[in-house]
C-alpha cells in the first residue's frame, strides 16, 4: 500500500518504520524534520497524504489534529481510509471524522497502548472507532504496528476506550504506590507484599506487570530510575481528557478526579519526564 505517515515522533517514527519494513510505500511528514529510513519525506502535510491508500496521523493534541485534518482531508484520494493514532478528546476525534466524511473519506480514530517500546516492537493495542468498513481497511496495518485491535464502535469509540482505560490505570498506580509505600513503612518487604497481591484480590496490571518497587516482579521502569515507558505527563494528559469527557456527560469519576490532581502535583514538581510508577517516591 501507499501510505502517509504524518507525525513522526517517539512513537510515529517507529510505527512507520514497522510499515516500512512490511514492504509498504510510506511517505512521511514531521514538522520537526524527522526521516524514517527507507520512508520517502514529504515537504507538507498534504503532500504525504496525496495518491496514498492510506493517512496515519500520530499527533500531540486535538488543537493540532484539527489543524491538520483541515490540511490533509481535501488532498486525500476518494476512498482513502484515514487513521488517527493521536490520544485527543473525544469531539476532536468526532471533528476529524467529520471532515473525512465531507472529502468521501473512510476514518478511524485508533488512539494506541504499549508505550515507546509496543510501538518499537510492534506489539501495540489499537482501541478503534468508526465504520466497519473503515475498520476493515485499517485492520492489515494494525497488524503489522500492534499485537491487537479492537473495533470499539462508531466515530470517536476509539478515543472513548483510552480514556476510561487510562483512568483506570492512574487510579490503580496510585493505589498500587499507596499500598507499597505503606508496606515499606510498617515494616513488610515489598517482594513479600507482591507474592500475596499478585495472587490475590488487589490484583492488577499495575502489580504484576509494572510494580512500581525495583526489583519486584518483572522488569519495569522502577528498574531503570523510573525513566519512562509512560511518562507520568502524558498520563496526565489522558487524565485531563477522562476529566472533560466526564464533564460533558456529567459522569461522577471522583477517583479520577482526584488522580487528575495528584499527578498534576506529581509532574509540577520533579515528576516531569519520569515513568509514571515514579509517583510512588511522591507518596514516599
Amino acid at each position: 500500500m501507499k501510505i502517509g505517515f504524518i507525525g513522526l515522533g517517539n512513537m510515529g517514527a517507529p510505527m512507520a518504520a514497522n510499515l516500512v519494513k512490511a514492504g509498504h510505500e510510506v511517505t512521511g511528514f514531521d514538522v520537526a524534520g524527522v526521516i524514517v529510513d527507507g520512508a520517502a519525506t514529504a515537504k507538507s502535510a498534504a503532500e504525504a497524504a496525496t495518491g496514498r491508500d492510506a493517512v496515519i496521523t500520530m499527533l500531540p493534541n486535538g488543537e493540532i489534529l484539527r489543524t491538520v485534518y483541515a490540511q490533509i482531508a481535501p488532498a486525500g484520494d476518494k476512498g482513502a481510509v484515514f487513521i488517527d493514532c493521536s490520544t485527543v478528546d473525544v469531539d476532536s476525534a468526532k471533528a476529524a471524522h467529520g471532515m473525512a466524511a465531507a472529502h468521501g473519506l473512510l476514518s478511524v480514530d485508533a488512539p494506541v497502548s504499549g508505550g515507546v517500546g509496543g510501538a518499537e516492537g510492534g506489539t501495540l493495542t489499537f482501541m478503534a472507532g468508526g465504520s466497519d468498513e473503515a475498520f476493515a481497511r485499517a485492520a492489515p496495518l494494525f497488524e503489522i504496528m500492534g499485537k491487537k485491535a479492537v473495533h470499539c464502535g462508531e466515530a470517536g469509540a476509539g478515543q472513548s476506550a483510552k480514556i476510561c482505560n487510562n483512568m483506570l490505570l492512574g487510579i490503580s498506580m496510585i493505589g498500587t504506590c499507596e499500598a507499597f509505600a505503606l508496606a515499606e513503612k510498617l515494616g513488610l518487604s515489598a517482594e513479600r507484599l507482591f507474592d500475596v497481591v499478585s495472587t490475590s484480590s488487589g490484583s492488577c496490571w499495575s502489580v504484576n506487570t509494572y510494580c512500581p518497587v525495583p526489583g519486584v516482579g518483572p522488569q519495569s521502569p522502577a528498574d531503570n530510575g523510573y525513566k519512562p515507558g509512560f511518562a507520568a505527563d502524558l498520563m496526565l494528559k489522558d487524565l485531563k481528557l477522562s476529566q472533560q469527557a466526564a464533564q460533558s456527560v456529567a459522569a461522577q469519576t471522583p477517583m479520577g478526579a482526584r488522580a487528575t490532581e495528584l499527578y498534576a502535583e506529581f509532574v509540577a514538581g520533579d515528576g516531569k519526564g519520569r515513568d509514571f510508577s515514579a509517583m510512588i517516591e511522591k507518596l514516599k
